[in-house]
């Protein structure tokens, strides 16, 4: 039997504040200049696969919709090439949740890998569709790298839900 690396704590409910500031900073680092070096993440798909694993119910296809908007303004790419992939990101992601959530961080970065590459692949084909130009090997590096960082980015974004170690005798649980 393998050993699994999972946490016994018990977690707080997300508080739904968190979970906007989050995708609001992820969005953010998508705007630094440093988002269009090769092998930089795509931090916003990231952020957004992750709330759409943990709480399918407050991140899904219309919070991947305004965000895709977002930067498909910011980036001055066709209007609407974020915002399709990442609607199928997190309807994917959504239909996922409950089977990725089943194994050990290192094999849920495995299970995020295709999800995020998926995304920037449709990116590269509706470019390329309108015109563009192919973005080069590089612009595939960055789901690679983003997979690396999904157990660090775990630790992070559940970091607000952990309940103290400390036990109170006077409370239950």
């Amino acid at each position: 039997m393998q050993p699994t690396f999972t946490s016994s704590r018990i977690l707080l409910p997300v508080r739904p504040w968190f979970v906007v500031l989050s995708l609001l900073l992820a969005l953010a680092a998508n705007f630094l200049p440093t988002a269009h070096w090769p092998g930089m993440p795509d931090w916003l798909a990231l952020v957004l696969c992750f709330w759409s694993i943990r709480e399918s119910r407050r991140v899904g296809m219309g919070w991947a919709f305004v965000l895709g908007l977002a930067m498909d303004v910011a980036d001055g790419a066709v209007l609407g090439q974020h915002g399709f992939a990442y609607i199928l990101l997190a309807y994917t992601a959504t239909s996922l949740s409950r089977r990725i959530l089943w194994f050990p961080l290192a094999q849920q970065a495995l299970q995020v890998l295709p999800l995020l590459l998926a995304s920037q692949v449709i990116q590269a084909l509706l470019r390329m569709a309108t015109g563009g130009e192919f973005p080069g090997w590089g612009y595939f590096v960055g789901p690679l790298i983003a997979t690396l960082l999904w157990i660090p980015a775990t630790f992070l974004l559940l970091l607000p839900q952990y309940q103290p170690v400390d036990r109170d005798e006077n409370r239950p649980l």
